[in-house]
């Protein structure tokens, strides 16, 4: 029974974890100066 607490607990972190990036990441679109910055930086490696 302890045993599958720590694996439940386990998982509900790894799946907040989750979320969380998912979260910043869909935030960082909400700021169109960021975008540019990051596709004139990736455009300029070519």
């Amino acid at each position: 029974m302890n045993g599958s607490r720590a694996h439940l607990l386990r998982r509900l972190a790894v799946t907040a974890a989750v979320a969380a990036t998912l979260l910043a990441t869909l935030a960082l679109y909400t700021r169109p100066d960021f975008m540019v910055g990051l596709a004139d930086q990736l455009w300029s490696c070519f």
